[in-house]
Parts: structure tokens; sequence; C-alpha cells
């Protein structure tokens, strides 16, 4: 048996040795730490709504909008996490700035939120026009403490899931095996963080103190800070393969440099200067990108040596590697609509609560807790799929499983039917309402809310980690941090699509006259239509991705290719 992980090194940049690094004890901590940052960001975000409208008096549509801009930067900066541990940092150190940047960012949302001076006075119960709306200082701070986590988690998701899966030598098949559990093990675990949010940390927020819970945020992101440096001994490091955005441009210059040029008849001509063990085969898709790798006179410096330019001439697997990455872009766009119907859930879904009665003898339930119910789908759907899917489906396929293409297929479908089941919901609420106009609490339980949570909640399930295991597993080596970012906008663009429906519908139905679909009051508006439209949308999106799906093409072996001579100075790891 081999101890020698011929793919990484340890913390002294030695060939890292498998029996004293990677496995499940560093795993571990890189878990924890994404554990907390799951606390923190959900703790945060899915009670937020009800902060800015009540304490930093917002309008309901604009502090919907505030919550998913929020989520949705989070996510989007996710990209230049991506970037910078492939091409700079490395995911060791962007993992430990981004926490530390978390850190301070939540600590500065807690001492916000205690002190007066921060926000708005109390309005006036007996004079409605004397609410004072809180001022651009107050809103600065407030935007600044909140840009500050999302910095910090864009950082910690880019790089935490890539980190983890370096733990496990995927040429070894029993680390092979593990691998496959860590990423449902991994969102497993940041669904109990969410879980944890959304009800210890909501009901610190409502009942005792939100500086508390908010400081609870901070300290826990420190302590996990603490504990991810103390693996690093354990940890098993990945080489850093440069800039994948810049090997991107350099195959598109090289291309449209060479577009007048003819491909040779025979495919083994073209560049290729890759070790055999890290090839990629050559493929017949987008063969405009091939024109990168055709050898020209120009490119001769003398006696047939090479000059090996990046932006003139690119190798067959660096053609290969963008090839690899357009594949991925149908998958990838027909993947956002989903978490469009997801931010509903931390958004209108809560305010629906708010409206309901909530009682259960003398306790009142929060009503950003509801959204237990939606992580609790996804834990049972993890456990389920873990425990009872997974081994009946090897034992009757030979599979792990269900593939990541029909994981993320069924959580489309899933929350396509989610936002049908919405409408329907809040058709029956808003009749309660339209009934008891008077009563503040309508004599609806709010448990009616819960087919909405459970359907968009197993969606999450299979369609995170299908999308997951997709990117990591289908990028190239050199890319797998920029794939990570990728799927991670696609939360992000999911976010802010719902703000800007939220914004054209409103503006739309408003012309009409009354008060529009998402007014101010949602008992006088028609969430329900809106949410029917989501639902349509989303069908309509399902269809999209069962034909992307049917298109893509997963890469083939690599064949023998023509050994050609580079001259001095050529990029190391082609030559």
């Amino acid at each position: 048996m081999n101890l020698i992980h011929a793919d990484a090194f340890d913390y002294k940049g030695l060939l890292a040795d498998k029996s004293k690094t990677g496995g499940w004890l560093p795993a571990a901590f890189i878990l924890g730490i994404e554990f907390c940052e799951r606390l923190s960001t959900m703790g945060i975000a899915v009670n937020l709504v009800t902060y800015l409208s009540g304490k930093m008096h917002l309008s309901t549509s604009a502090s919907a909008n505030i919550v998913t801009d929020f989520m949705g930067t989070s996510f989007l900066l996710c990209l230049l996490g991506g970037f910078l541990a492939d091409s700079f940092l490395g995911r060791f150190r962007t993992i430990a700035i981004s926490a530390i940047i978390q850190t301070i960012g939540t600590g500065l949302l807690a001492l916000s939120t205690r002190l007066p001076s921060l926000h708005p006075p109390p309005c006036d119960t007996t004079n409605a026009d004397k609410c004072e709306p809180a001022s651009s200082f107050q809103m600065g701070i407030l935007y600044l403490s909140l840009y500050l986590i999302a910095l910090g988690t864009g950082g910690l998701k880019s790089s935490v899931s890539s980190f983890g899966a370096d733990q496990f030598d995927e040429s070894d098949e029993k680390e092979k095996a593990k691998l496959a559990y860590f990423f449902n093990r991994f969102f497993f675990l940041i669904s109990t963080g969410t879980l944890v949010a959304v009800t210890v940390l909501v009901y610190l927020q409502d009942e005792v103190s939100r500086s508390l819970a908010y400081g609870i945020c901070s300290a826990s992101m420190f302590i996990a800070i603490s504990a991810f440096f103390l693996g690093i001994k354990r940890y098993r490091f990945k080489k850093n393969h440069g800039s994948p955005i810049a090997h991107i441009l350099q195959v598109i210059v090289a291309a449209t440099k060479k577009r007048t040029m003819n491909l040779p008849y025979n495919t083994s001509l073209l560049y290729q200067r890759f070790p055999d063990a890290s090839r990629i085969h050559h493929t017949d898709q987008f063969r405009f990108l091939d024109k990168a790798a055709i050898i020209a006179e120009s490119d001769q410096v003398k006696d047939g040596v090479l000059d090996c330019n990046p932006w003139n001439i690119c190798s067959v697997t660096r053609v290969e590697e963008v090839k690899a990455m357009i594949r991925l872009l149908p998958i990838w766009a027909t993947t956002i609509l989903f978490w469009t119907t997801y931010a509903q859930m931390l958004t209108f879904s809560v305010e629906q609560a708010f409206t309901m009665k909530r009682s259960i003898g003398g306790f009142q339930i929060p009503a950003a807790s509801l959204t237990v119910f939606f992580v609790l789908a996804v834990l049972i759907t993890l456990a389920v799929y873990d425990r009872i899917v997974i081994p009946l489906w090897k034992k009757r396929k030979g599979k792990a499983g269900l593939s990541n293409l029909q994981r993320m297929g069924l959580g489309l479908l899933l929350s396509a039917l989610g936002m049908a089941v919405a409408a329907i919901i809040e058709l029956k609420r808003r009749s309660v309402a339209r009934a008891t106009s008077e009563m503040s609490v309508l004599p609806i339980s709010v448990f009616l809310l819960i087919p909405q949570f459970l359907l968009v909640g197993a969606g999450e399930a299979f369609t995170y980690t299908g999308q997951l295991d997709f990117f990591i597993t289908e990028s190239p080596r050199g890319m797998k941090g920029l794939s990570t970012g990728l799927f991670l906008v696609t939360i992000s663009l999911g976010f802010f699509i719902s703000s800007f429906l939220v914004l054209i519908v409103q503006k739309v139905t408003l012309s009409f006259g009354g008060d529009g679909w998402i007014g101010d009051n949602i008992n006088k508006g028609r969430l329900d239509c809106f949410y029917g439209l989501l639902s349509i949308l989303s069908f309509i999106n399902f269809g999209l991705y069962l034909v992307s799906a049917r298109w893509y093409k997963r890469q083939m072996p690599a064949k023998p290719t023509l050994q050609v001579t580079c001259g001095k100075g050529s990029p190391e790891e082609e030559c």
C-alpha cells in the first residue's frame, strides 16, 4: 500500500504521508469552521428581515431585498475567494483570513444592535407619523457589518469544501469512498448549524437580546478559528496551479489570434506538453478553441524549439480545461432559479408566519423559527438518503446512490412543487385575513406553512449536495476553487433574481392600482400570485435542466499525443 500522496504536501512542504495527514480528523476541523460559519450567517439572515422592519423602520419589500442582497453578495464573493485561493493564497490561508474577517463583522453587528445611537428610537404607538427611520449613518454601520460578514462568508465557502475534499486521495479506492460520504456529511453538518441558528439564536434574538445572539456568533467563529489552526500538522495541501481565469483568457486570446488557421488533420499534431498522468484527452466540442493549440511557424524560435508563450499557444490540456468549464455552464445556469425559491423561505415565508397564530400553550414561537421545519426536511432527507438510499442503490445498481445530475434534477422538481403548494396555502391564509381584517394575528395555525418548508427543504438537500459534488468532481484539477465559486454564485444570483423579481412584480402590479402583489401589508397583497409565478418559472426551468443534463458529456480518458520540446522560460507545469 502506497503511503505517500504524490499530489499533496504537508505543512513543511514535503510530500504528504497518508498515515500522518488527511482523513477524517483534519476534515473534522474544517467541518467545524463551516458549522460556525453557517451558524453565524443563517443566525443573522433568517431573522434580519424582522429587525430591519421592526427596529430600523424599513418597509417590508425593502427589508426583504436587503436580506436577499446580503445573502446574494455573500455567495457572489465566493468567486473572488475561489480566485484568490487558486491563484495566490491557497485554500488554508483563504479560510483563515476569511474567518477572521467574518468574526470582526459579526462583532460589529452585535455592537450596532447594542448601542442606542446606532439604530432609531422606538416608534410612537399613538402616532404612526412619528416613526423615525434609520439615519444614513446608522444604515452605513449596519451595511459595513453585513458586508464584512459577506466578504468572510465568500472566502470561507469558496475554499472549505475543496480543502475538505483535499484531505482524501481520489486515487485511493478506500479514501475515495470516504470522499463520497464527506459531501453528504459536510452538508448535514452545516444544516445542523442552520438548525441551531433558527431555533436557539432566533429565540435569543427575539426573547433575550439580539446583540447577545450576534455576540455568540462572533465568539463561536473565534473558537472555530483556534481549532482550525490546531490541525495544521495534519492537513494535506495542494499546489496552486496559477490563476484559472488567466488560463481561460490565454486560451481564448490564443484561439482568436489563430482564428484564420486550419486545424491539422490529426489532433496528435496539436501542442501538448503536460505529463501523461495529468493530460486531458482531446474532445471534438468547441473546436474553435482547439486553434489555441496549433503550432504555427511564428511559435518556432530556433531549430524547431517552441517559444511557449501561453498567450500565443496553449497546450491541448489547457484547452480541454476551458472546454470542461464551458460544458458546466448550462447546468450552472439552470440551477440558479432553485435559489430564488429558496430565498422566499428566508423572507416572505417569515412574514407569513408573523401574521399567523404561533402559540403552543403559553409559548410563542418566533416567526423566524418556523424555518426549523425547512432545516429538518434537509436533515431528514440527507439521513434517509445516506443510510437507506445509498446502500440500497449500491446493492441494486452497483452505484453509490443517485448521480449528481439526478440529485440536482430531483431538487429542482421538489422546489417547483413547493412553490405551487406555497401559492395554494397563501390563498387560504389570505382568505382568512380578508374575513378578519381587524385582527393583528390571524386565527389560522402557522403550521399550515410546513408543507412548503418541507418540499423546498428536501429540494435543497438534493440540489446543494448534487451541485457540490458536480462542480468539484467534474471541474479540471487546477480550477476546482473557481468551479466551487461558480457553483456558489448560483446561490448568489438566485438571491439577486429574487430581489429583481420583487421590484419588477411590485412595480408592474402597482401600475394596475391597489397595493400590488407585494405591498407593505401582505394581507392586502397577492403573495399567492407571486408564488404561482415562481412555480411556473421553476417548472419551465426544470424542463431546460433536463435538456442541459442530457446534453452534458463527461470527459474521456487521455489519448497519446505528440511530444514537443519547449524553449527556455516555458511554464513549469507544462514543460
